[in-house]
């Protein structure tokens, strides 16, 4: 027995030892290939297809400032140094607009890839780039060579997720670039799925005011940039209301009305949606109120210190490491922009040229709609009543690493795609029709907004944007500020109907179609004209700003139905309409404002509550203590911002499980923190559940929950928002790669804000950079992103932006030769 345990124990202490070798071998290969990727930066470097020589000067922050003998150079060096920083990504980005993650990934990616073949990147990319003209292919086409030089003498140094998962990357095209782009008109134009939950909860709810309560259309908050309120869909401004109120509605006894089932569905046809699932398989925010938004605004040089326009915007999205944008500087001669770019694209995205400024958020427009398809089960469907129809099919092979290759046959109709194959559960088939599916769209005009020097110019190149669909902002040096809404939005005419109170819409059952006729013209006018949208030139306030709420007018169209909650942009006019002297520093504060009037007026009802409601115990009286001295900012330390973003988490299942059991998690709305605000302050008896006698038992109750799925401690002064609201950004190779994957991300961290603030963020979501753009100082122009430039953890400009991300500070991008210049700590020339 002794003997076998010291052979045991021997031969324990060798596979140890063994094991250890292996690790530390592995760890050491994985640093060495992660040391051989770091890009040269300083010298000179031959690169075929260049022209003339082209200078990269890099700043403390390591963001290239790249000037070039001609645009062809330029946008080909821009291809190659994005590339050095971050080709893995690229790939990456690339693969998850064309479906082609699991080949790499591996199985749990193959839902992923469903969803990306039936959207159609792959072929609406293709599509744009054999429409464009020769120009427009001949600069992405010169980005592209770029990429691939870089590809083809870099083999033995590729990023290491490259060698961690063993494959090539295969040469850039220019649809790929185009298929990038489509990425971004996904992230901001999706909302199909919201349709559909709607349209199951509707039929679930049986009660026209109960579904109006749930899809709010606008508010009596909202802050149109025009300056003036369309009050379709809006409420009067709430009244706290108790329960002991003698003039409460005194219809909420009325029998409900009940809702027509729409065309081709019954009871029997609900199937659960899981809502998180559908936009994880997406690639979309799946934490509760995470919607890709973003704020912008710009103030005249009548209300700045300096008297010239200041502009400002920071862009929600997820959150990743490395970070979606790449910051640029790019000079040629007629072309100087500056801002941060998409890797995998050439031109700027968001920034400014030598005489214009531009910010973005999403519009939230209306672009997509559902379709309800008749089938015969043989390969047919009903075209419009007329007859039948072949459906027209594509076959797909999806690769998928380690596991056989899965077949799809991605199914067609006149309107677009059929969803069914990620949506099991649902027996009806629906079509999804999307502007990105026309033919005739093709027109993504950035760089003619980089190269515009003026609004006339500016709004020439607006005219022919076709998505996503955006708020933009805009500044320039002669003083000027404007807003202009774009992108290509489908008229439709229940939506031209419903001017007085428009819902948001069920599927179709292709009555509907797009489009109204134009007798003038003798055709059938599809969008809304340029002229038509939202818009301002020069405002008497000298104000603007959005943020992905209402901002439609009763001179403009009806762009959205489906708006993003409006506390966001409420708070911007109430810190910044009307003040004199502002500063690009006040902008900033803006930018990291972490104040919600909502949760502090919700907080002081649920306050209310608990001091109206019989037999509470000493820790609920300390609750409602903490939220009446609450001043409604959700920092880390706060005790209130705990108590009330729990409660009104635990709020939601307490009165939609009772009307609607397990399909109540599908329920999401832009304006679904709106809808709360509205239902609890105005105390509706319709949504009070059967078991509470008031709406002070009913929210004490919340609160009870709320404290026991938070594990609130006992003594609540220690349940501070930071030990729980957090921010955690990881690599998604993060967990396979030992020691470099804990310097890949962040870790878990305490953070301040939530959805209604404007410094709006989850747990991986939230400014994606901040802009100030400052027309009396050029070089002063502050910007930053949230991690780095670079994708490589091992290099100094992996995250060394992270401090001032986190911490709310920022830093100028230098723009002049001079400034440049001064800035530079490295400098390489590219050479012929």
């Amino acid at each position: 027995m002794r003997c076998f345990v010291r052979r045991f124990a021997f031969t324990l202490v060798a596979l140890v030892v063994v094991l250890l070798a292996v690790a530390g071998f592995g760890l050491n290969w994985l640093r060495s290939a992660t040391l051989a990727n770091l890009p040269q930066l300083d010298g000179a470097l031959h690169v075929q297809g260049l022209a003339a020589p082209v200078s990269v000067r890099r700043d403390v922050h390591g963001v290239p400032h790249i000037a070039a003998a001609s645009e062809h150079d330029l946008f080909l060096a821009q291809g190659y140094v994005t590339a050095q920083d971050r080709l893995w990504q690229m790939d990456a980005l690339r693969r998850n607009a064309r479906g082609e993650l699991a080949e790499i990934l591996g199985p749990s990616l193959v839902e992923h890839d469903k969803a990306q073949r039936i959207f159609q990147f792959r072929q609406v990319a293709e599509r744009i780039d054999q429409n464009q003209s020769a120009e427009e292919r001949a600069r992405l086409e010169a980005y592209a060579a770029g990429v691939n030089l870089f590809i083809a003498t870099h083999g033995h140094a590729l990023p290491p997720e490259f060698r961690l998962l063993g494959y090539q990357p295969r040469p850039w095209t220019a649809a790929d670039s185009l298929a990038i782009g489509l990425l971004v008109v996904q992230m901001l134009d999706t909302h199909w799925d919201e349709k559909l939950a709607h349209g199951h909860i509707g039929q679930k709810l049986q009660d026209e005011r109960l579904l109006q309560d749930l899809y709010p259309v606008g508010s009596w908050r909202d802050h149109p940039p025009t300056g003036e309120l369309h009050t379709y869909g809006a409420l009067p401004p709430p009244r706290v209301a108790r329960d002991d109120d003698e003039d409460d509605d005194e219809d909420d006894d009325e029998p409900n009305e009940t809702l027509a089932l729409p065309p081709g569905l019954t009871r029997q046809d609900l199937a659960v949606l899981d809502p998180a699932a559908l936009r994880a398989a997406m690639g979309l925010p799946t934490c509760d109120g995470c919607q890709p938004g973003s704020n912008n605004w710009v103030v005249s040089g009548a209300h700045t210190a300096s008297g010239k326009p200041l502009l400002a915007n920071d862009m929600h999205l997820g959150l990743m490491a490395p970070n979606i944008w790449f910051m640029a500087d790019l000079k040629a001669p007629g072309y100087h922009a500056a801002g941060v770019t998409l890797p995998g694209m050439p031109f700027v995205i968001e920034g400014h040229n030598e005489h214009i400024a531009w910010g973005i958020t999403a519009l939230m427009g209306d672009v997509q709609d559902l379709y309800e398809e008749k089938l015969d089960g043989k390969g047919n469907y009903n075209f419009h009543g007329e007859g039948w129809e072949p459906l027209k099919v594509q076959h797909e092979t999806i690769k998928v690493r380690g596991s056989h290759d899965v077949a799809l046959d991605v199914q067609l109709t006149d309107h677009g795609p059929l969803l069914n194959p990620i949506l099991p559960k649902e027996k009806t088939a629906y079509a999804l029709k999307w502007t990105l599916f026309d033919e005739h769209l093709n027109s993504m005009p950035v760089y003619r907004v980089n190269t515009a020097s003026n609004w006339t110019e500016f709004t020439a190149a607006l005219a022919d944007w076709c998505w996503p669909t955006l708020n933009i902002v805009y500044a320039d040096d002669q003083g000027h500020i404007g807003y202009h809404a774009v992108g290509r939005i489908p008229i439709v005419m229940v939506r031209m109907l419903g001017n007085d109170n428009p819902l948001p819409f069920d599927p179709m059952n292709g009555r509907e179609e797009w489009g109204i006729p134009d007798s003038r013209a003798n055709r059938i006018q599809v969008y809304i004209p340029f002229d038509r949208m939202p818009q301002a030139f020069d405002p008497p306030s000298g104000f603007l700003a959005t943020a992905n709420s209402n901002v439609t007018t009763p001179k403009s169209a009806i762009v959205s139905t489906n708006w993003i909650d409006p506390y966001r942009v409420e708070r911007i006019y109430k810190l910044l309409e009307g003040r004199d002297g502002l500063t690009p520093q006040e902008m900033l504060a803006v930018q990291t404002d972490v104040y919600s009037e909502v949760d502090q007026e919700l907080g002081q009802r649920i306050a209310y509550a608990i001091e109206h409601t019989h037999d509470v115990d000493a820790r609920l009286q300390q609750a409602a203590q903490l939220l009446r001295a609450w001043d409604g900012r959700l920092t880390t330390d706060s005790v209130a911002a705990s108590i009330v973003t729990q409660t009104r988490a635990a709020l939601w299942p307490l009165i939609l499980e009772p009307k609607l059991g397990k399909e109540w998690t599908e329920y999401a709305w832009g304006e679904k923190n709106f809808a709360e605000e509205e239902i609890v302050m105005h105390a509706k008896r319709a949504w009070l559940p059967k078991g509470y006698k008031n709406w002070d038992e009913l929210l004490t109750a919340a609160v009870r929950k709320a404290l026991t799925e938070g594990h609130a401690p006992a003594d609540l002064r220690q349940w501070r928002y930071g030990s729980w609201h957090v921010v955690d950004i990881e690599h998604p190779l993060g967990r396979f790669l030992p020691l470099i994957g804990r310097r890949a991300g962040t870790g878990p961290l305490p953070q301040s804000g939530d959805t209604t603030t404007v410094k709006q963020v989850g747990r991986a979501f939230g400014p994606s950079q901040r802009f100030t753009m400052d027309w009396s100082n050029v070089d002063g122009s502050t910007l930053n992103i949230v991690l780095g430039e670079s994708g490589n953890p091992l290099s100094p400009y992996y995250r060394d932006q992270w401090n001032d991300w986190y911490n709310g500070t920022t830093f100028p991008l230098p723009f002049t030769d001079q400034s440049v210049a001064q800035a530079t700590r490295h400098s390489l020339r590219l050479e012929p």
